[in-house]
């Protein structure tokens, strides 16, 4: 699919491989990375990204993965297979730990059974026999050694062990002391040689003590001596030893013909481990590259949109650069880009980046691209890039490239990706430019896809004259002399060779000379070629302008319609309200009129009773009758404009509400209304003299805040939060300890996979006031707490 064999190493594909298999825990999961390679069939590729999408989901979002041991079960399986052959107490203590992590793992998935589709494949059928987990558990234990209970016959062998061991030391500590009473003994206590228990003997008394001697000082001064009683002893217990070694092989084979019904249900508890490794692994790569997961097509076309070089983008990270991202799109229209511009301007990296990401999409990797990308498969991908000259071939540079092109020209279809750098170059411009454009032009009639840098002016006039192929540069910024490393379509570039060599010093005697080499022709192509780079120059630079006015406009649109929509949710109120009041003072009204009648009944309609309730009455209703005055609009003449300044309170003229200024600008005013923004203009509003805050409020406000001081404590914690969740909970600590004085922030987030860590730390470190991070002392949580510390 790839040619030649080493176009992979050209475009970085080994760095990627190797990065991701060192996020492996286990050999079989770096296996499974050693043999990554792109794939051709869309449902197998569509299969292996969205595994990687759902694990980098689960990684970032989710409680962490149990795999806390990956130890190979395979190698234990094939072992256990042969009839006679047992595992050892190590072999089964590994099995048994990653049979505890597989069922994890199952139990993980079951417990978000839907969630993760892709993942829940890996294991689909696949059973927890908790039998064999019994099985082991019931022979070794949490050391990994044999249960002194494994067996009654073992257990007895242990206990006399046991008895034996402490006869012989009762024993050889009796004679001990009758040596050393009898003034045998050397200096020294008792001492192992030979692993046996001796005595330390002066030499001239070696032959009063009976036994063997197992060694003597380096003088010759000292024997040590195993008394003739001890001997036996010890023997008996090494009888015993035998025994107990015996009985733990048959023990353990037991244990292994137990185990052999089921291997191939090991070998399939193996591939599980080995694939969650795998794409466990991918994730983790995925995470630090910030990759995505692009949209895939079946079609041979590809479209990137914010899209990095990988292993640039980890270079850059470390020393606090930023890559610029690359837009491209490759489709029937625009079959092959050529590409031109100044040297060190980008070319290669804006096609090796093209190269890269899509072998990486076909091998079912993430890639560091805005999700709304757009990756086709293709059968094949061609590629030249540097020197491939061969002594041994005897090929020089150009016959090396001319041994490509020729590939190319005769395997090529619309199903292969073409990336040449630099095409044409390696002999005499005058013939090698139009092999080239030749070459292309074969290239371009089978509608291969690729992309093709080049310096050759007849390439890019062929390109801008041929259906099919599409011009393109790197952006150059000519005034400051400095490559803009932005690729842009539809233009050629200029190769900028006079101005860089302007720059670097070049003498003027020398660009001068070489300037009357040039044809005639040739120059007013490349001084058409700086101006237009100019104007491109200059329509980017309005169109980031336009972009951000747009942007500005956006969110003032939002902030009015936010407004708006609180002003009418507050005049529905506000005549809600006065309804109810009216229908209360209606049922008051005329409870009062019946209680006014009522008197004038019981009086008998006396004229002076009569005359006093009606004028009760007349008071109360011209109490509720009487219309409430309206707040009196202060239509005061705009104020000059230093009049108003920020925290000055306003009066908008036309609705009479209240506002405080926040921020001046010009002729416009942003001012808070409560929870909400607007913008006015100066001539909209009168400022208000005598506003200031009621004095009870302040008071409140004041003993509020002294409070949230006295009960606030630096410190949160976050651990089993999904990262967002996780985030907002920080930034609110951290607001109220920058606000309060302190010096630190406490932060409990939990060891796990170290992905929640992470995403914190990075989140830290966009705060100027964070001077430092720290972990917590690795006795009081380690890296599962970390302090931020202010400058």
């Amino acid at each position: 699919m790839i040619y030649p064999d080493n176009a992979i190493d050209k475009l970085g594909f080994a760095d990627i491989k190797t990065l991701v298999k060192s996020k492996c825990l286990s050999e079989p999961g770096e296996e499974m990375v050693d043999k990554i390679q792109p794939q051709t069939r869309f449902d197998q590729i569509d299969k292996f990204l969205r595994q990687a999408h759902e694990f980098k989901e689960l990684l970032t979002n989710d409680a962490p993965l149990p795999v806390d041991h990956l130890y190979p079960i395979k190698p234990h399986a094939e072992k256990a297979r042969v009839i006679g052959a047992f595992l050892s107490e190590e072999e089964f203590f590994n099995v048994l730990l990653s049979l505890r992590t597989v069922f994890a793992v199952i139990r993980y998935f079951n417990e978000r059974n839907g969630q993760y589709p892709n993942l829940e494949a890996l294991f689909e059928h696949l059973p927890i026999e908790k039998n064999i987990i019994l099985a082991i558990e019931s022979v070794i234990d949490a050391k990994g050694k044999v249960k002194n209970n494994a067996s009654p016959l073992l257990a007895d062998i242990l206990s006399g062990i046991v008895k034996a061991e402490q006869e012989a030391r009762k024993r050889i500590d009796q004679v001990f002391k009758a040596a050393q009473k009898n003034g045998w003994t050397a200096d020294g206590n008792l001492t192992i040689r030979d692993g046996r228990l001796c005595i330390p003997v002066l030499a001239e008394n070696k032959r009063k003590v009976k036994g063997w001697m197992h060694d003597e000082s380096a003088t010759g001064q000292t024997v040590y001596i195993e008394p003739e009683e001890v001997f036996l002893l010890n023997n008996k217990v090494r009888d015993l030893e035998f025994e107990k070694r015996r009985e733990i092989v048959r023990i353990l084979t037991a244990l292994t013909d137990e185990l052999r019904p089921h291997i191939p249900l090991l070998l399939a508890y193996h591939n599980l481990l080995s694939k969650v490794d795998f794409v466990r692994a991918k994730a983790l790569f995925a995470i630090d590259i910030e990759a995505h997961m692009p949209e895939l097509s079946k079609d041979a076309t590809l479209s990137l949109v914010n899209a990095r070089h990988p292993l640039l983008l980890l270079n850059f990270r470390s020393t606090q650069q930023t890559v610029v991202p690359l837009n491209v799109k490759i489709e029937e229209g625009q079959r092959v880009i050529v590409v031109s511009g100044p040297n060190a301007g980008g070319k290669s990296v804006c096609m090796k980046t093209i190269g890269l990401l899509q072998l990486m999409v076909q091998a079912g990797l993430l890639i560091p691209a805005d999700p709304t990308s757009k990756i086709g498969i293709f059968r094949r991908v061609f590629v030249d890039i540097g020197d491939d000259q061969s002594i041994e071939s005897d090929l020089s540079t150009y016959s090396a490239h001319l041994s490509k092109m020729k590939y190319f020209s005769e395997h090529a279809d619309a199903k292969t990706l073409v990336l040449i750098d630099e095409f044409g170059t390696g002999t005499d411009p005058l013939f090698g430019g139009p092999i080239a454009e030749a070459v292309l032009d074969t290239l371009n009639r089978k509608r291969v896809r690729g992309v093709v840098t080049t310096h050759y002016s007849n390439l890019k006039v062929f390109a801008s004259n041929t259906e099919g192929l599409e011009n393109a540069s790197m952006l150059f910024d000519n005034a400051a002399m400095r490559p803009l490393y932005i690729l842009q379509t539809g233009k050629p570039g200029s190769s900028y060779a006079f101005e860089i060599a302007q720059k670097i010093g070049l003498s003027k005697d020398i660009l001068y000379a070489a300037r009357q080499k040039i044809g005639v022709q040739q120059k007013r192509v490349d001084t058409l070629l700086v101006d237009l780079e100019r104007d491109k120059k200059l329509v980017y630079d309005a169109k980031t302008a336009i972009a951000l006015k747009e942007r500005q406009l956006a969110l003032l649109k939002e902030e009015n319609e936010t407004l708006q929509t609180y002003l009418e949710e507050n005049k529905k109120s506000i005549i809600s309200k006065a309804r109810e009041e009216a229908k209360e003072i209606i049922k008051n009204a005329n409870k009062l009129v019946e209680n006014t009648i009522a008197g004038i009944k019981e009086s008998q309609a006396d004229k002076d009773k009569t005359k006093m309730l009606r004028k009760q009455l007349d008071a109360e209703l011209q109490k509720h009758t009487q219309e409430t005055p309206k707040p009196e609009i202060h239509k005061q003449q705009p104020v000059a404009d230093d009049h108003i300044e920020v925290g000055d309170w306003v009066q908008l003229l036309e609705t009479g509400n209240e506002a405080q200024v926040i921020s001046v600008a010009k002729n416009n005013l942003v001012l808070a209304m409560g929870e909400l923004r607007t913008v006015q203009k100066r001539n909209n509003v009168a400022r208000i003299t005598n506003k200031s805050p009621k004095k009870v409020s302040r008071q409140s406000h004041h003993a509020k805040i002294s409070n949230d001081v006295a009960s606030f404590r630096p410190e949160v914690d976050v651990r089993g939060m999904r990262t967002e969740a996780a985030l907002y909970e920080i930034e609110k600590y951290l607001d109220r300890a920058l606000m309060m004085g302190f010096p630190s922030l406490k932060i409990i987030h939990g060891k796990g996979d170290g992905i929640l860590r992470k995403f914190i730390r990075d989140y830290l470190r966009k705060y100027g006031e964070v001077s430092r991070m720290e972990d917590e002392h690795q006795d009081r949580g380690g890296e599962g707490i970390t302090y931020a510390y202010f400058e």
